[in-house]
């Protein structure tokens, strides 16, 4: 074997991992919002975890992704620990998909249906397909075009190695070396150590079937091997959970603990049995199908036998990382940087705690108009609360966002990524002015303003629009409704006018000796809270709609819709204005009015 045949070797080498690297990226990417789907509906159930695992794992080929994401999730407090020893056996049996492709590279017959089998055979023609999509195609074609051609990269490296390695077939010493991996603790230990370093168990096992096409390689030697490159993927999940919290770390424990354990059940099984039966084939040359099935039925085993066991992993993982003298509950994580090598599940995370900014901002601003009419000390508590956990979203979400935004994303993510960043700061904004009817409803409640009648009817029927545009603005922005969003708007020049209205009405009360300017003052201060939460409702709005239509000119858009050239707009308008009316009254205009721009925050 020359020194060029290393080069060729290396480069090889180089080909695969960058095409497998390509390929599970562009997997991931495509599959967007439905993995996330998929990861969201974990449940306490052992056997669904480990089905959804498994399909994670299959779908971007990489069993150390799927195990760092169950850490970020139990960081994050989305998963328990139960559940993610379920997600981890699946993703064990999930990676052995990428050995059976490469295993067609071993088919050899004249047929034309056997050849056309071979990956090799069909590779370069994809590889011209990907490069043709990529080229000339939409994004999502770009995408399923850059899968096509990290196989194409792959597949080549695979062949260059294979090429590369076959006078090694002729050298003694390469012959003697497998000879020595024979030895189960060895074997185990080189398999271990080379996953270890590429840190990707499919990389490994397809280096080995590429070793195998020299013929130098026996079952013998590979059996020990595969079983060591289970163990040392679970190195990527061990270095990930570094900082985390304890069940986070326990996490990694159970993929070490369930490889380890796997490893030793399988190989004392197995070597038990030979002795009995004399395996046929434990000396004979491997070969690529082979390493496939002894890939997947060393998973698919030890799956099976430690399933049942799984609360026995689980004690052993809490016993390895032990609970402090003090017992102080686990600390959470809002959103967890383990997750962001996976970027559409950290788009997908980010946007549900997102959702949960918004619910929390809706949640205060209710708790805070109620004590305007009745003052509860525990619900004023509350709302402060809320108001700083609020404040720790948006700090939170826009540090996290503007790292993902640095990533490789699809246009839905991409898009996802913008609507947050353009909306969390007026959610923050909804959450201030529920701190400011705290402070007005205080104010009433120290001053003993009395409401009359009349003002309080007026006040129900504004507060009814407001927490109506509220409540559908943090719907609408949940679902990611963008049809919804465009009712907003004309619901918030609804709010402006009622705004006006009820102003007017209490001028009119007020020369008629029926209110006082007392409440004149604290009624000011709650208008511009209402008026300027139904302006950030607004804003939250258009957001969503401009960024779905890649555009973001808010004044355009704004301008457009009340300029009477939007049928929508106008109809909705006179239904929502329809809807909230106050009672006649002989001293106020009954008219809400023309519809007016938002107000400056």
């Amino acid at each position: 074997m020359s020194v060029f045949n290393v080069f060729t070797l290396l480069g090889g080498l180089a080909l695969f991992l960058y095409g497998m690297d390509v390929m599970g990226k562009s997997l991931e990417q495509i599959a967007g919002g439905k993995l996330q789907g998929i990861l969201s509906k974990m449940t306490a159930s052992p056997v669904r975890g480990l089905l959804l695992g498994l399909v994670v794992t299959a779908v971007i080929q990489s069993s150390s992704a799927t195990t760092v994401m169950a850490v970020g999730f139990v960081n994050s407090g989305l998963m328990q620990l139960h559940q993610a020893i379920g997600v981890i056996m699946g993703a064990n049996i999930g990676t052995t998909v990428t050995a059976w492709l490469l295993s067609l590279t071993g088919l050899q017959g004249d047929s034309f249906f056997i050849q056309m089998l071979s990956p090799n055979a069909w590779a370069p023609l994809l590889g011209f397909v990907g490069a043709a999509m990529y080229l000339f195609g939409k994004e999502r074609k770009k995408s399923i075009g850059t899968i096509f051609l990290g196989f194409a990269v792959l597949m080549t490296g695979m062949d260059l190695m294979s090429n590369s390695m076959s006078p090694l077939a002729e050298e003694p010493w390469f012959a003697d070396l497998f000879l020595a991996f024979s030895n189960p603790v060895l074997g185990v230990l080189v398999g271990a150590l080379l996953t270890a370093v590429i840190q990707s168990s499919s990389a490994s096992v397809g280096i080995l079937q590429a070793l195998c096409m020299t013929g130098a390689v026996s079952y013998s030697s590979a059996l020990p091997i595969i079983m060591g490159q289970n163990i040392g993927t679970t190195v990527t999940a061990i270095i990930a959970s570094a900082g985390a919290n304890k069940n986070a770390r326990r996490t990694a424990f159970v993929h070490l603990y369930f490889n380890v354990i796997g490893t030793v059940i399988f190989l004392t099984g197995f070597y038990l049995l030979n002795a009995i039966f004399q395996f046929p084939f434990y000396h004979e040359t491997a070969t690529t199908f082979g390493i496939a099935i002894i890939h997947t039925t060393f998973n698919v085993v030890t799956t099976a036998a430690l399933l049942p066991f799984n609360r026995v992993l689980e004690r052993l993982a809490i016993l390895t990382v032990p609970d402090g003298k003090d017992a102080s509950p686990e600390q959470t994580t809002l959103l967890d940087e383990r997750l962001l090598s996976t970027p559409s599940v950290a788009v997908g995370r980010a946007v549900l705690t997102g959702g949960d900014m918004a619910e929390i901002c809706r949640t205060a601003l209710l708790q805070a108009m109620s004590t305007t009419r009745k003052w509860d000390d525990t619900i004023a508590d509350e709302v402060l609360r809320k108001e700083e956990a609020v404040d720790h979203y948006e700090d939170v979400l826009g540090t996290y966002l503007v790292k993902l935004s640095g990533k490789s994303l699809s246009r839905e993510d991409n898009r996802a990524i913008n609507t947050l960043l353009h909306t969390i700061g007026d959610f923050e904004r909804i959450s201030d002015h529920s701190v400011n009817l705290i402070e007005t409803a205080r104010e009433i409640r120290d001053k003993n303003v009395q409401f009359s009648h009349e003002a309080i009817e007026d006040l129900n029927v504004l507060e009814a629009a407001v927490q109506d545009i509220v409540n559908r603005t943090v719907d609408d922005f949940q679902k990611g409704d963008c049809y919804a969003a465009a009712k907003i708007e004309p619901l918030e020049q609804v709010v402006d006018g009622l705004v006006r209205e009820v102003k007017t009405r209490h001028i009119a009360r007020l020369q008629a000796g029926v209110c006082t300017i007392e409440y004149g003052f604290v009624l000011d201060d709650l208008l511009t809270n209402y008026e300027r939460i139904a302006d950030h409702c607004s804003n939250i709005a258009v957001a969503m709609i401009e960024v779905a239509e890649d555009k973001f000119d808010t004044h355009e858009y704004l301008n457009y819709v009340k300029s009477g050239a939007s049928e929508k707009f106008e109809h909705r308008y006179e239904r929502y204005r329809g809807r909230y009316t106050f009672p006649p009254e002989e001293a106020a205009p009954v008219s809400v009015g023309t519809p007016a721009g938002n107000a400056a925050d």
